[in-house]
Order: C-alpha cells, then sequence, then structure tokens
C-alpha cells in the first residue's frame, strides 16, 4: 500500500570454516579410519521486504533491532529485511522472486502475484486501515463535490479502490470522475501544484496533505472498515517447505507488537523510533496508529481471519479487480482466482492463488513458537 523514502538493506553473509584434522601416526591396519569432521550446512537464508507505512514500521523496528535475527536463529535460519523505495516495485520484486516475503495490502496481494500466478500466503495480517486511507479535495467540503473532477492517485492501487468505494456511497461511479495515475513519492508536490484539486492516498502522505492549505478528507478507510488489510505476505511453496520461516516471522512479529504497544518507557521508545524513520515525530506516528487497526495481540488477527466477514470482503475486492482489468488477461470473472480463507474458499478451488492461513498467528497467540 504504502510509500518509501529511502533504502536500507541490511545484508549478511555467513562463512564457514572448516579444519580438518588427522593423526600423524599412521593407523593400525586393522582399525577403521577416523571419518573426518563434517561441516554444518548452513543456514537456510530468506529475504522479506518491506516499503514505508504506519503498520509495516515494526519491520524495521524488528530488523534494526535484533529481534528478527533472534527468532531466525532461534529456528537455525538467516532472515535479511530490506526496505524498497517504491511500494509497488516491492510487489513485484517478490512476485518475480526476489523476496520470499513482502509487506502488501490483500488487494495487491490478490492483484499482483496471485494474478501472476504465484501462489502466496498471508501468513501475518496486522493491521487493516481505518482511516489511514482518504480522499482529499481542495477547497471543497463535501464528497459530492468530486463530481467532474480530476482526481490523483496511483492507479489500480487500494487507493483506487477506496476512491471506488467513496463514490458508490453517494451514488456515483468511476465515470463521474477523471482519474490521474500519479506515483505515490510525487503525491504531495502534485497537491501543491494548482492544477490539481483532488487527491486520494495513505499515511505518512495523507496527513501531510491534509496540513495543506484548503485540504479536506471527506472520506476515509474507517468509512469501510476491515476492507483494506495490511500484510505479511509469503511465497507458499517456500512457507510450505520450510515451515521455520513463518515461525520465526509471527515470533518476531508478536514481539514487536508487545514491545510497541502502551506506555512503558520501552513502547515509547519504540514508536519514537519508528515515527523517525518513516519520517515524522512520535506524536505524528501515534495519530497514524490512532487511525490504524492494528492487532498487537495475535488472537485478535486469528479471530478476524477466521471471520465470514474476510471472505466477503476479498469477494468485493476481487469483483472490483476484476472490473479494472486486475485479474489477469484469462480471468473470465471475478472469481477466476481462488482465495482460501478459515471461512471458505471465493472463486475457482482449482485455481487458489491466495490463502489466508492464521496457523502461525495461532501458534504465537497459544505460546507455542
Amino acid at each position: 500500500m504504502h510509500n518509501n523514502i529511502f533504502a536500507r538493506a541490511i545484508l549478511g553473509t555467513t562463512i564457514a570454516l572448516l579444519f580438518a584434522c588427522s593423526d600423524k601416526s599412521p593407523a593400525p591396519a586393522t582399525s577403521e579410519a577416523t571419518p573426518a569432521p563434517v561441516a554444518s550446512a548452513p543456514a537456510e537464508k530468506f529475504k522479506v521486504c518491506w516499503s514505508i507505512y504506519v503498520g509495516w514500521m515494526p519491520w524495521d523496528f524488528g530488523a534494526q533491532q535484533g529481534i528478527v535475527k533472534k527468532w531466525a536463529d532461534k529456528y537455525g535460519i538467516e532472515i535479511e529485511v530490506t526496505q524498497i523505495n517504491d511500494y509497488i516495485e516491492s510487489i513485484n520484486q517478490y512476485t518475480a522472486g526476489e523476496y520470499d516475503g513482502c509487506t502488501m495490502t490483500n488487494m495487491d496481494a490478490l492483484t499482483i502475484p496471485a494474478a501472476g500466478g504465484v501462489d502466496s500466503t498471508a501468513l501475518i495480517v496486522g493491521d487493516f486501515s481505518n482511516g489511514n486511507d482518504g480522499v482529499v479535495l481542495k477547497d471543497k467540503t463535501e464528497l459530492a463535490d468530486i463530481k467532474g473532477q480530476n482526481v490523483n492517485l496511483v492507479e489500480l492501487s487500494v487507493s483506487h479502490y477506496l476512491l471506488a468505494r467513496a463514490l458508490e456511497s453517494v451514488g456515483m461511479s468511476e465515470k463521474d470522475v477523471t482519474v490521474v495515475n500519479t506515483s505515490d513519492a510525487d503525491m504531495v508536490a502534485a497537491y501543491s501544484t494548482d492544477s490539481v484539486s483532488s487527491v486520494v492516498t495513505w499515511n505518512p502522505l495523507l496527513s501531510e496533505i491534509t496540513t495543506m492549505p484548503g485540504a479536506n478528507k471527506v472520506f476515509d478507510s474507517a468509512n469501510i472498515p476491515g476492507e483494506i488489510i495490511d500484510l505479511m505476505v509469503v511465497n507458499t511453496k517456500t512457507l510450505s517447505e520450510h515451515p521455520a520461516l513463518g515461525k520465526a516471522l509471527a515470533g518476531a512479529w508478536y514481539e514487536i507488537m508487545s514491545t510497541m504497544n502502551g506506555d512503558s518507557d520501552a513502547a515509547v521508545a519504540a514508536r519514537t523510533f519508528m515515527g523517525s524513520a518513516s519520517g515524522t515525530d512520535l506524536a505524528g506516528y501515534d495519530a497514524q496508529l490512532a487511525s490504524t487497526k492494528m492487532f498487537y495481540k495475535p488472537a485478535e488477527a486469528v479471530e478476524f481471519v477466521n471471520s465470514d466477514k474476510l471472505k466477503t470482503t476479498m469477494q468485493t475486492v476481487a469483483e472490483f479487480s476484476f472490473d479494472h482489468g486486475l485479474l489477469g488477461e484469462g480471468a473470465s470473472d471475478a472469481s477466476f482466482i481462488g482465495i482460501e480463507t478459515p471461512a471458505g474458499v471465493y472463486g475457482d478451488s482449482s485455481n487458489i492463488k491466495l490463502r489466508f492461513d492464521p496457523t502461525y498467528m495461532d501458534m504465537a497467540a497459544k505460546g507455542s513458537l
């Protein structure tokens, strides 16, 4: 979903040293030769990426503070955590196989990797946007005033989805506006020009724009709670072959959640770190958290994933995606791609490419990681 400002790669190299020892004295003819020491196999290495957004800053904190490494070490693996400047590019790189996991929204998980044929699993459901995505009009105060306007947004992103849902709420459709595709990196600068009168974007950009002259937020994701969901998505095949990756990521995530939640010195320090890393301060970051429904406790996330509403939401998302040609050339209807949830499968059960699997979150909830 969300924008990045700078890239920071945390790279590690593991060097295995093999020492061979031998006895200088010849062994008796009747004895078996002592086997040479066997070098231990290098740890499996995995790569995940993230982009700047209030709900994904914890991955940066966890990487920088060694929490991800701690949990990776526990399961005998290595996990490299990398920030990618451009949100969509991060998902494209995941889809191309450059990363084993990536942060993304539910819609983008469906329309990019799943639509591209990459079987993907929502390993961690971290939060849903509850005001972090919004429609902003310049010098107008009512959503209905958007009629006839050019609307700047990242085309075919969750901002586009939010616009469609907003227009539905006032009896309009996209035919009533003109969408102008605008990079998230250019959104703030675009709003400051005289030619731009309406934008749809996400935090931290949304917070910055709404402080600018004439800006009025007329609709946001709090109007459609639980529909824009923020995930850590991993390759299903990789996860099935290496469950240690799922355990380590889930263990690290919920340790970070526990650390940052509340008013303790450690929690304040963690959120201050995340705010600074995302270009704001503690107050700014806490304001963004206030419009985010964070699942600090794994049991909350499990309950959300197990609900019937998730399946219904994904149907709505799939229908929007099909209407905008996002499910691939071969898609005959919105149900072309199977989406598996605990409440059942929406779409083609023989073509499941997106899975919401609460297994590892449930292990965290039960303290079995």
